[in-house]
């Protein structure tokens, strides 16, 4: 095992000698002593090629020539545009994630021992030659026994120590650029590292992917808008896949698309609805929505619908993150910048002691010029990209889910403009926003609010106990950290909703509201009323 990491060791350094990976480092502001050591390296003297290609190219061949899991990392680097240089990003997105497939015999074998039974006795047929290859599994075609005409996922074997050993070496480099570099620091290449061996670790994990799809499926059921492809489960396991295979048109073949005359225009808008719909309605969005892995109904292209496959990776938001998302994106497109910069210290996305005024003027400098467009022109993932970023430099938590829902936003977006150049997402989007926004003051979210309130009545004693212990320490100097805060905020929000329910059911007991005995009833309204709705 050893040997396996020396060799993989140098193998590394060739790559990074190769395409002169040591310049990214010394563009760092290293230390004096370690800018020094560039001229003992040997091949620093060798002469240069005159059509050298540019930096953020060599870091992508680099990667491709590195194998698998570092074109997987390079691909989810290239999300984070809040951390990357713009040359380095653009490069990154252009990763390919197609790999040679791996023996058959080596495919078959691992899903008999996966399924404890004869590839004959589960199937009636199955292809052996693979239907698509890519750095974690690949897929065969096959037909079940009782007829369905299915797909076949498999892990690759071996996989789990290669991945564990190239991110060891990742989690090192990671390491020493936060140990030696300050700008390196900001950038944070642990959390970064850390952030992709969760994702793909869970890739590793066919089952859960089984369970993201049937979620999905049924979040959509009966919708024009998505078909998910039925898992069947009888036959899934941690390394195999078994699902219903599909027929449908890739959403980036635009011959084809043409030639079934879809309506492109509906197409792209349903595009948005579908992520609109997925993030508020659900709570749930698939988060690796590229075109790879959507297709088109060639069914009624009149009236398309999107089938999408391969749901390893999804996302999720809170309803405080659904709300305050929101509420940012009215507040941006109204230039409220003293809002959106509210709402993020609100959350708790920024640090509570953020100067709301240098926030709010930050925010206004990036933003002014992309809404001097027309808003046609206006990226929906631009402006939470461009936003990300300036409340980095107010120390912002990473936020895994924002994150994910910010590389959404930006494939359906580039999706949708290349299916319909003219798409204005903000059009297609708001009517959505503020039916959702009215639904959440509805009189039935109201009531089902309170109903929440009310399970959650018997923990409100012990975290009101907490909170009043705390706010009893004025010595206490340091800043609660943010998962503190947010404890605090919901602790109040509780008491406010036991506050309401208590005056709710003094006011009906039959005490006349306008005599003085009501008085405590419509203190308790009031005072559970300003905690639940304050921010």
């Amino acid at each position: 095992m050893k040997l396996l990491a020396v060799r993989r060791l140098l193998r590394i350094q060739r790559v990074i000698i190769r395409y002169r990976l040591d310049d990214l480092m010394f563009a760092l502001p290293l230390p004096w002593w370690l800018k020094i050591t560039r001229f003992a390296m040997p091949w620093r003297w060798l002469p240069r090629s005159r059509q050298e290609l540019n930096r953020g190219a060599r870091l992508r061949l680099a990667l491709q020539d590195l194998g698998p899991i570092f074109i997987k990392f390079g691909q989810i680097l290239s999300t984070r545009r809040d951390l990357l240089p713009e040359d380095i990003a653009d490069e990154l997105m252009l990763l390919q994630d197609r790999v040679p497939p791996f023996d058959p015999k080596q495919a078959m074998a691992l899903i008999e021992q996966q399924l404890g039974a004869k590839i004959t006795d589960v199937f009636s047929r199955f292809d052996v030659e693979p239907l698509a290859s890519a750095s974690v599994a690949q897929v065969h075609a096959a037909r079940l026994k009782t007829g369905e005409e299915v797909v076949v996922k498999v892990v690759r074997p071996g996989l789990k120590s290669v991945i564990s050993q190239d991110l060891a070496w990742l989690f090192l480099l990671a390491r020493q650029a936060e140990r030696l570099s300050a700008d390196a620091r900001l950038l944070h290449p642990v959390d970064v590292v850390a952030d992709y061996e969760r994702t793909i670790y869970d890739e590793l994990d066919l089952l859960r992917e089984a369970a993201n799809s049937s979620q999905l499926r049924r979040n959509f059921e009966d919708s024009d808008l998505l078909y998910v492809p039925q898992v069947y489960w009888d036959w899934c396991r941690p390394k195999v896949l078994v699902m219903e295979r599909i027929y449908g048109v890739q959403v980036t073949d635009m011959a084809a698309l043409a030639d079934q005359r879809t309506d492109m225009k509906l197409l792209a808008e349903r595009g948005v609805e579908i992520f609109f719909t997925q993030v508020f309605r659900d709570s749930f969005f698939h988060a690796d929505m590229h075109p790879g892995n959507i297709f088109v109904s060639t069914v009624a292209p009149w009236s398309p619908r999107y089938i999408a496959i391969d749901c390893g990776i999804v996302g999720s938001l809170t309803p405080e993150d659904q709300d305050y998302l929101a509420r940012n994106l009215f507040a941006f497109f109204k230039r409220d910048y003293r809002r959106v910069a509210q709402l993020h210290i609100d959350s708790g996305w920024v640090p509570a002691e953020t100067k709301l005024n240098e926030f709010e003027a930050a925010i206004r400098t990036v933003c002014e010029p992309i809404f001097e467009k027309p808003l046609k022109d206006i990226s929906f993932g631009q402006v939470l990209m461009r936003l990300f970023q300036t409340a980095r430099r107010f120390n912002m938590e990473v936020q895994p889910q924002l994150v994910l829902l910010q590389k959404t936003l930006l494939n359906i977006e580039g999706l949708g403009r290349q299916l319909y150049p003219d798409l204005d997402l903000w059009s297609t989007a708001q009517p959505f926003l503020e039916r959702w926004m009215r639904q959440r003051v509805s009189p039935k979210s109201l009531f089902q609010n309170v109903q929440s309130q009310v399970e959650q009545l018997p923990h409100l004693a012990n975290m009101t106990r907490d909170l009043l212990e705390r706010m009893s320490q004025p010595h206490r100097k340091d800043p609660p950290p943010p998962w503190e805060q947010r404890h605090d905020r919901w602790a109040l929000r509780l008491l406010g909703g036991a506050l309401l329910v208590g005056g709710t059911v003094t006011a009906v007991s039959g005490i006349a509201l306008d005599s003085v005995q009501a008085w405590p009833a419509w203190l308790m309204l009031a005072s559970g009323l300003y905690l639940v709705v304050r921010r």
